[in-house]
């Protein structure tokens, strides 16, 4: 796949949920492009992996859970104090089990919201203040297809992806008058290890959905994250992106 240039030269990005999967990927662009690139991640061993992997001086990381404010609060504090964060990806999240509403675990339900929603909103609110200080930023929620349709068994997930987009459309019009844009994503399934929390049957039926009858590729994400990331978005903004391979079309 031919992979389009960006200039992302001074930048520094942040991704959440970077040691893998899509946040990998998009960090891995971002060096590529000329950014510096911090990413957060709940797992150590994955961290130390993706560091290896990668082996760039413009690489740092943190192990940071983004379902907790404080947490996420002190390393932006830290973060700051030598860089300002241009760009702030949120991709952190999680599909949590496959089980009807009322079968539902009631702590892990929390636990696929704190993750999928409130990490975005404690992102955003410790960062924007800096975008803010700064008039420049662009910030990229992932959300999901789910967040629009709704997949049966997946109500925290489905639900938590809502709360993502509409906090994107929230945002974006109180930064309007700003120099910084925020959009969100919403990826139909993809082939990351994301699908390995899910059984063969839910992931066969998330497959039928597409009109293109395959998952969407890593590289095709990164490509539209990228264009919203970058200073060519200079009008998007409170906008919610389709890459679902025609699964919805609104």
């Amino acid at each position: 796949m031919n992979k389009i240039t960006f200039d992302f030269k001074n930048k520094t990005a942040l991704v959440t949920g970077g040691a893998q999967g899509f946040g990998l990927d998009i960090a891995k662009r971002f060096l590529k492009s000329g950014a510096k690139v911090i990413i957060w991640d709940l797992d150590p061993k994955a961290l130390e992996k993706a560091s290896k992997e990668i082996n760039s001086p413009n690489l740092s990381s943190n192990i940071v859970d983004v379902s907790n404010f404080k947490e996420v609060e002190s390393t932006t504090k830290q973060i700051i104090k030598s860089t300002n964060i241009d760009i702030l990806i949120n991709n952190a999240g999680i599909t949590g089990p496959t089980a009807t509403l009322w079968e539902y675990d009631v702590e892990m339900w929390k636990k696929i919201i704190d993750i999928n929603l409130m990490g975005i909103f404690n992102c955003c609110r410790t960062i924007v203040p800096n975008m803010i200080k700064n008039n420049y930023g662009r910030i990229v929620n992932v959300a999901s297809v789910a967040g629009k349709d709704g997949n049966a068994n997946a109500s925290a997930y489905s639900a938590g992806k809502a709360g993502a987009i509409g906090l994107t459309k929230s945002l974006g019009k109180e930064l309007a008058d700003k120099n910084i844009a925020v959009n969100a994503v919403t990826p139909a399934g993809a082939k990351t290890r994301i699908l390995d929390q899910m059984t063969k049957e839910h992931v066969q039926r998330m497959l039928s959905k597409v009109p293109r009858g395959r998952f969407l590729e890593v590289e095709e994400f990164t490509s539209l994250v990228c264009w919203l990331s970058s200073e060519e978005n200079t009008f998007s903004t409170a906008a919610v992106f389709d890459i679902s391979g025609g699964r919805s079309t609104y």
